[in-house]
């Protein structure tokens, strides 16, 4: 019997250093950092009776599943809106362009409001290119009040001996409005 209880636990041991070991070799999951500023210069179509100063800042981190998609967390803050904000979304779509919703933010918001949403593995593509936006939505403005496009950056590495590269892409402001 002890001979069967050491062997029993020999094959736990090798079974837990087969597990680590596979944890040590699998690939790590790439990191982004995402952030954009908020204007109602940058919204599509043009918002009726924005306040002046009406401004926004989404900040956030998205980060690669094993399963085709990626945990985006992420942090909104507003000020000087038309009134309650009614929603936000990220938005596929190309600077000056209006797209469709690919993830709701919330709905309705609160300034420094926090949270994470799932969006596929070519999501994640749209928004690292800089194709991709954040808005603000009102009862005044329910298609979209204030907008910034989002930036994305590589996070690498892990402990304090991390790395950044930059992967952002940097398109032109769209013009100014009449």
């Amino acid at each position: 019997m002890l001979k069967t209880l050491a062997a029993g636990i020999g094959l736990l041991l090798a079974m837990a250093g087969f597990v680590v070991a596979l944890a040590i070799a699998a690939p790590q999951r790439d990191t982004y950092k995402l952030n954009a500023t908020l204007q109602a210069r940058f919204e599509v179509p043009k918002p009726q009776g924005v306040p002046v100063g009406a401004t926004g800042l989404f900040s956030g981190s998205a980060v690669e599943q094993a399963n085709d998609r990626a945990r985006v967390t992420w942090r909104l803050t507003f000020s000087n809106l038309s009134g309650r904000a009614m929603a936000a979304h990220i938005h596929a779509g190309r600077v000056g362009r209006a797209g469709n919703v690919m993830a709701a933010l919330c709905g309705p918001c609160r300034s420094g409001q926090r949270g994470s949403t799932m969006v596929s593995h070519a999501q994640l593509r749209v928004i690292r290119a800089g194709r991709a936006y954040v808005n603000v939505h009102t009862r005044k403005n329910a298609a979209g009040e204030i907008r910034g496009q989002m930036k994305a950056r590589e996070v690498t590495g892990s402990g304090t001996d991390s790395t950044t590269t930059s992967t952002e892409t940097t398109q032109p402001p769209p013009p100014p409005y009449p």
